[in-house]
């Protein structure tokens, strides 16, 4: 019988891992609550309408379809069993609860969105985790602008007219650009009563910098350029209040301020996947605030070496006592999963355990808009053009499937071109937005 691998998560973690079982003479199962795989890194361009979800999303099955030794499974997972050696899923359609032996489990779930406590904010100030999400933000940008159109009252006008993005981190800075385009650029003449470059685009922080990952010359490089598209950052500021008519911030100094603002986004923090807490309750282990669960150097479950996890769901201890400082970025996951497969191909082949993961930082790249974006390369650091282009570059080289590759280089082409926007559509989430899942797998 061959050696039974089950995969959690159809992500960037789970689906490096899957490739780099190519021929181990292994039967993968590969579990998703979704039938596709999502580019997160592009996510923002469907929410401010650059790009379609479908040019950012694969369907697994197509992805797959020459590999027969994986089987694709659509569900979520329910509850693990430890010592036999399963998985039970609750999948599609009207069926019973399906158990799923395995001999080795790769967990890779992904994150979602975290609020601090705060999750009755989520329906107020929606994240940027799943296709659903970046619907809703899109629904909720170019409505805001047709709700001014039509409102002759200067208070509430303004208020529409005001977009909130909390969080200055890649997706927050990345975000707060695009909507800068949106209204200085993308929709300057195609209204009659506003000006939409008059809206105002107040990017939030709680540090003292954007871009905390980066070298604080790129963050101040970064600040600069979003000035430059009509963002004010401002940094130091909690938020301490969301409500539907606004936000309440609390500054370093102990006073709070009043936002008045009808469209606010949510980009400050994430939450490990569900299946983070379903492994440390069979292993009886501890979460952190992130709901994360640690794993061992080796990115093993403690006490189970034929259980590894991975990305944003897990914590990796750095074997003296500390865990490693990995970033929640994509780089990460992959290189982890091919990490798992080579442990997988090594106990087939009765080799011992291979060296403890190490993370390779091949660098950061954040885009801002158009011609503007900050990078750092194995120690170089890069703003405007050639850290644009090298963003353009490796999102393309990283996209999954062709016939993505291409559709999305037309788009970015005519749209560089044109200075349009080819899906700017209001259209409701098909569900209401959850935040719960980057790489949805458990439930």
């Amino acid at each position: 019988m061959s050696h039974r691998v089950v995969v959690i998560g159809g992500g960037f973690g789970g689906l490096a891992a899957v490739r780099r079982l190519k021929r181990a003479g292994t039967e993968i199962v590969l579990i998703d609550r979704r039938n596709f795989h999502l580019f997160q890194p592009l996510l923002y361009q469907v929410a401010t309408g650059s790009l379609t979800a479908g040019e950012i999303a694969s369907p697994l099955r197509g992805l797959l379809k020459r590999r027969r030794d994986v089987t694709v499974m659509l569900g979520s997972v329910t509850s693990l069993d430890l010592e036999a050696r399963a998985v039970v899923i609750d999948p599609v359609g009207d069926r019973d609860a399906v158990t799923v032996p395995y001999d080795t489990l790769i967990a890779a779930a992904g994150a979602g969105h975290a609020y601090f406590g705060h999750d009755e904010w989520e329906p107020l100030a929606p994240g940027l985790k799943t296709v659903e999400d970046a619907i809703e933000i899109r629904r909720r940008i170019l409505t805001a602008f047709e709700a001014a159109e039509a409102d002759d009252d200067p208070e509430r006008r303004a208020a529409w007219l005001t977009f909130v993005i909390v969080g200055a981190g890649p997706t927050g800075v990345e975000l707060a650009g695009q909507i800068g385009e949106i209204a200085r650029d993308t929709l300057r003449r195609d209204f009659r009563s506003i000006d939409p470059a008059s809206a105002r685009i107040l990017l939030l922080e709680g540090d003292d910098r954007v871009l905390t990952a980066f070298d604080p010359r790129l963050s101040a490089r970064a600040e600069r350029a979003l000035g430059q598209l009509g963002v004010s950052v401002q940094v130091g500021a909690l938020v301490s209040g969301v409500d539907a008519r606004g936000v309440t911030v609390t500054r370093g100094d102990g006073g709070t301020d009043r936002i008045a603002a009808r469209t606010v986004v949510w980009a400050a923090g994430v939450q490990a996947s569900g299946l983070a807490r379903l492994l440390a309750a069979a292993n009886g282990a501890e979460t952190d605030r992130a709901g994360r669960v640690t794993v061992g150097p080796d990115l093993a479950l403690p006490g189970h070496p034929e259980v590894m996890a991975l990305g944003d769901m897990v914590r990796v201890a750095d074997g003296a006592g500390g865990v490693l400082p990995l970033p929640g970025v994509a780089p990460v996951a992959m290189q982890q999963g091919r990490y798992a497969a080579d442990a997988v191909r090594r106990r087939l082949a009765g080799r011992g355990p291979g060296p403890p993961f190490r993370y390779r930082d091949k660098g950061n790249l954040a885009t801002i808009g158009r011609l503007r974006a900050v990078g750092e390369i194995k120690g170089l650091r890069l703003s405007g053009f050639p850290a644009w282009a090298g963003w353009l570059l490796v999102h393309l080289f990283y996209l999954s499937g062709l016939q993505n590759r291409v559709l999305v280089m037309i788009r970015w082409t005519v749209s560089f071109v044109t200075h349009g926007r080819g899906a700017r559509l209001i259209t409701p989430a098909e569900d209401p937005p959850t935040g719960r899942g980057g790489s949805p797998g458990a439930g």
